[in-house]
């Protein structure tokens, strides 16, 4: 036994015996009678024993054929069962996606998303996973997730990131007005009390990596006074005057934060890029692929810093 059975093989042994003769069961099957002929030989080959013994007229089936026959029958109902099975992921009238998005999406993107593709797909059930990007390319490396959009840097290793999808500036904001006249060096924000998002994170978080990079090419050290989870609560402590905070430009205006914050942008400008993340080389559902067109949809109409008044 060299190779492995095919259904295949087993689904022209059926439709043999079902017919009597290897053209009937070749025309059945829309298949010239040779290549059906061959496959059948591969199988008694494969199997080491004679399925028909082939006369002028019709096939006998032998002994071994007939002890076959029952689990090939039993094979071929539960390939189908299987193929039924996933039926409802295929044509989207069942099944679940599991889809991640960068912390603060909850924020601008979250409830559109769900509502649109829910209207569309209304039997397929959503879990969407906002977490720190880090986080979000872990998922879906280890296959609890089919993709994530994240902000970049994240660590690609098993991971095919796709093309930038949208950029955000982050920006300097401030309940002081005077330190926001002009665009502030990295030195100034060294120097600021500073309250930065993604204390879980830390230094892995993209943003904060770009800010870490650059206060050590000045050769400078960033030493928040207060770290706290979300950038919503840092814009909270922000309004309140506790201190500073450098946030996503777009992220600061849909909380309402700019009514109460000065802001500008740093010298040296701070820019958030965002991509969809997969696992390399797989294959994703049609639900997730929707998603994917959705946000990418969604992403486009978010509004660009540029177009925000200072």
């Amino acid at each position: 036994m060299g190779t492995q059975i095919t259904l295949q093989q087993l689904q022209y042994f059926l439709s043999a015996v079902e017919h009597g003769s290897l053209s009937a069961a070749a025309e059945a099957h829309f298949v010239a009678q040779p290549s059906l002929s061959e496959q059948i030989r591969r199988l008694e080959r494969q199997l080491g024993v004679t399925l028909f013994h082939r006369t002028n007229r019709k096939l006998i089936v032998t002994d071994a054929a007939r002890m076959l026959i029952p689990h090939a029958e039993r094979t071929i109902k539960a390939a189908e069962e299987a193929t039924a099975s996933v039926d409802p992921a295929r044509t989207l009238t069942g099944g679940t996606v599991a889809f991640g998005t960068f912390s603060s999406a909850h924020h601008l993107l979250h409830t559109d998303l769900v509502a649109q593709f829910r209207a569309l797909y209304p039997q397929v059930r959503m879990r969407l996973l906002g977490h720190n990007s880090v986080q979000v390319a872990d998922s879906v490396r280890d296959g609890q997730l089919e993709a994530g959009l994240v902000a970049l840097p994240v660590d690609d290793r098993g991971l095919d990131v796709g093309p930038v999808e949208w950029v955000a500036e982050a920006v300097y904001l401030s309940r002081t007005r005077s330190r926001v006249r002009r665009p502030l060096s990295i030195q100034e924000v060294a120097e600021s009390e500073l309250i930065l998002p993604e204390v879980r994170w830390g230094d892995t978080d993209p943003t904060r990596r770009q800010l870490l990079t650059h206060a050590q090419n000045a050769g400078v050290a960033l030493r928040p006074i207060v770290e706290v989870e979300s950038p919503a609560t840092a814009l909270a402590l922000a309004e309140q005057g506790v201190g500073d905070t450098v946030i996503s430009l777009p992220l600061a205006h849909a909380l309402g934060s700019t009514a109460n914050l000065h802001w500008n942008s740093l010298q040296q400008p701070l820019h958030e890029t965002f991509a969809f993340i997969t696992r390399r080389g797989a294959a994703l559902s049609p639900a997730t692929e929707i998603v994917i067109r959705l946000a990418r949809k969604l992403l486009q109409n978010l509004p660009h810093s540029a177009r925000l008044p200072a």
